[in-house]
């Protein structure tokens, strides 16, 4: 059974009451005196902020840059130590929906290479939110930072990447040449944009996370070729391919040792094809060591029987497996958290780097890789903070931010001097910050001065327990200013489900919009109520893998129950006035609410949810297994789409229709089902945008639509049609 780490917390009926105290009193502090009531928030005011992603710094010196995204205009930031004053250098100017990913410095800091333009979909399609007449590309950049021609980005070529792989350009060690992977090749270019990009070789498979020798003669890169795998090493000056112990298996994640004689890399199973697929399996895996110049290789740890000692490897973050000086760092659940371990290149017994009832979350090496920077939500188990501790073990962990504050994304400059972080708090959006003695230093406030940071309101922990009393439920609960009177209450549900939410803006784009959202909808007078459901991160394995879970009994629905039934047990909310939303995960837990307790949930926005679990969790792999009839009856049984004859309450759905995450078809078949149910519903489309919509004025419009569909259905009453 899953318990809190944090201990002596009030039960519900006294959070409620104290959060009731708390926003009466600003009402019986005041004077005979009144003041003039502030004009009401706007959404734009709110989603008015610049947020910083891909923080990285120079391997040598005290330079560090980011990317800034304001209003859906991304553009490179750079900053210099001691003083670390915020510069931008590149000037994209339209609210375009073209991403900036893998920000990388030369290692003498001179200039920023990047990719611009979203990963393609199936059909090898860059997404085209802004729906050009064009056909649009996905390219590498470089733009240098300092001299005449600062700020002018240069192509370097084109990318045309699959999901996820286009955030792995890797520079050379000396700066000259960049490498990454696009249509199953490896890539090269010069930084200089002297030459054309050109396929490294030609090599079979689909090839990617390419990694430089420390001497730079050599790349190392990894060779999917279906249900096997190689890691192969590309000689520049001989022009030839070997590869690391060839096997039946599939290996990944190559890592060099520091001085370039070992390889690190990861071995799973090759597939084995007619095993049924409703019975949890552990994966095994194994770290192996490899001699680069001969290519022999070894395993010097390989995990467990226990479901504890599984990492699926569509969950192992490349960014946690790291070759350190003289250590192999890995992740692990092998003590039912998610923990870094470290062991040396010869193998033993690996040791727990991060101990404690917590889960660790960002990684990174310190400038002289001894020691390892991370986040967790040790000791403050609802936000995150920055945490070192040496790559070699026996020393305790020492915290390097504390308070009601959230951080994540550690990097240290290349001299070793200065280490930064994005950060945020439950009433200030993210921005990048400069970790001190004294505590953190916001790098480019300038850029809030006008956010109305004075007029959120900072969530409250509420802890609740499950219905089959399996978890303790973290919630986040947001109370508009002076509610004392039962009104309208939402419950919102995260995506993923990998996630968790937390006491402030979020270190992800999508939630940190969604943060807004929920701060909107609260200055509307909603009372709001965030929960972390099961099958979310930072509560440990046994909560990220429950039983029954997904398309697999949808178990975690009845979180989402237990949170509509504490909202209504509070005296300031009207238990018939209560909706929920979320996108992805969270639409199709809007829609299981919607589809089982009409009863329970007044109204609901679904974003590009799940509704059939047939098609996005079995398709045609549902006819291999030996128990695909009762896989897909299960899955079925465990979507909303099973439930439409119970479904009442009123729906808006959003989605792109070029979504690569969940299948558009999702909605247009639950249209179709609830107009013959007479369902009410409203829908609103956007056309070639996707998952996470890329263009700010999408977000803007989806969430407009959100505020303006419960003001309408479920403060004011409103009946809409049942055939939109």
């Amino acid at each position: 059974m899953h318990r809190s780490p944090r201990l002596g917390l009030r039960p519900a009926s006294r959070w409620a009451l104290a959060v009731i105290l708390a926003g009466a009193l600003p009402l019986a502090a005041r004077k005979t005196r009144r003041q003039p009531a502030p004009a009401p928030l706007t959404l734009r005011q709110i989603m008015s902020f610049a947020f910083p992603s891909e923080l990285t710094a120079a391997a040598h010196g005290e330079r560090a840059a980011w990317v800034f995204d304001i209003e859906g205009v991304r553009n490179v930031w750079v900053a210099d130590g001691p003083d670390f004053q915020a510069r931008q250098v590149t000037h994209y100017s339209e609210d375009d929906g073209r991403e900036i990913d893998s920000l990388r410095l030369t290692p003498d800091g001179k200039t920023a290479v990047y990719s611009r333009g979203s990963e393609t979909n199936r059909q090898g399609q860059v997404a085209d939110p802004n729906s050009e007449v064009w056909k649009p590309t996905q390219e590498v950049w470089a733009v240098r930072l300092d001299g005449p021609s600062a700020g002018q980005p240069r192509p370097l070529g084109t990318m045309e990447c699959g999901e996820e792989d286009c955030e792995d350009i890797e520079l050379s060690p000396d700066g000259r040449y960049a490498a990454w992977a696009a249509r199953g090749q490896i890539w090269i270019a010069p930084v200089s944009g002297a030459e054309p990009a050109r396929p490294m070789a030609y090599v079979r498979g689909d090839n990617d996370s390419p990694r430089w020798s420390p001497d730079g003669r050599e790349i190392a890169f990894a060779s999917h070729r279906g249900d096997h795998g190689f890691i192969g090493i590309y000689d520049f000056g001989a022009q030839t391919i070997r590869y690391l112990s060839p096997s039946v298996d599939r290996d990944s994640l190559p890592r060099w040792s520091p001085d370039g004689r070992q390889i690190a890399y990861v071995r799973e199973p090759g597939i084995e094809r007619g095993l049924p697929i409703i019975p949890w399996r552990t994966e095994h895996w194994s770290i192996w060591i490899a001699d680069a110049a001969t290519g022999e290789a070894h395993p010097i740890f390989v995990s467990g029987d226990r479901p504890e000692d599984t990492y699926p490897s569509w969950q192992f973050m490349p960014g946690d497996f790291m070759f350190a000086p003289g250590r192999v760092l890995f992740p692990s659940w092998r003590d039912g958290h998610l923990h870094i371990y470290s062991l040396p290149p010869t193998g033993g017994e690996p040791a727990l780097l991060t101990p404690g009832d917590f889960d660790v979350k960002d990684t990174a090496l310190s400038s002289d890789g001894q020691t390892l920077l991370y986040s967790s939500n040790q000791n403050d188990i609802d936000r995150r903070h920055i945490w070192s501790v040496p790559v070699a073990g026996g020393s305790r962990p020492t915290p390097l931010t504390q308070g009601d504050t959230i951080e994540w994304t550690p990097v240290q400059t290349g001299d070793g001097q200065s280490t930064l972080c994005l950060g945020s708090s439950g009433t200030v959006p993210a921005m990048p910050y400069l970790i001190a003695a004294g505590g953190r230093r916001m790098l480019a406030s300038r850029l809030l001065a006008d956010y109305p940071s004075d007029r959120l309101v900072t969530p409250k922990q509420v802890i609740f327990a499950s219905p089959d009393g399996l978890y303790q439920l973290h919630g986040q609960l947001f109370v508009p200013r002076g509610r004392t009177r039962p009104g309208p209450a939402l419950v919102y549900m995260h995506g993923g489900s990998m996630r968790q939410m937390m006491l402030g803006f979020h270190p992800m784009d999508y939630y940190h919009y969604a943060y807004a959202e929920n701060q909107y909808l609260v200055s509307r007078g909603y009372v709001v109520l965030s929960v972390n459901y099961r099958t979310g991160i930072m509560y440990g394995f046994h909560f990220r893998y429950p039983d029954h879970a997904g398309w697999k009994g949808a178990s975690e629905y009845q979180d989402i129950v237990a949170a509509g039934k504490y909202l209504q047990s509070l005296p300031i909310v009207d238990p018939h006035k209560i909706g929920l939303w979320g996108g992805s995960y969270g639409g199709f837990l809007t829609a299981m609410g919607l589809a089982k307790n009409s009863d329970i949930f007044a109204a609901g926005v679904d974003m590009h949810g799940v509704h059939d679990w047939r098609t996005e969790r079995g398709g045609a792999g549902f006819a291999a297994p030996p128990d695909a009839a009762a896989a897909a009856k299960l899955a079925w049984e465990s979507s909303p789409d099973a439930y439409v004859s119970t479904w009442r309450s009123p729906v808006l759905l959003i989605q792109g229709d070029d979504d690569r995450n969940v299948q558009f078809s999702q909605m247009v078949d639950l249209v179709q089902r609830l107009r013959a149910q007479h369902v009410p519903f409203e829908q609103l489309v956007f056309p070639d945008e996707i998952h996470g919509f890329l263009m700010w004025r999408t977000w803007m419009r989806a969430y407009a639509a959100t505020a303006d569909f419960f003001d309408r259905v479920l403060e004011q009453g409103q009946t809409i049609a049942t055939t939109h």
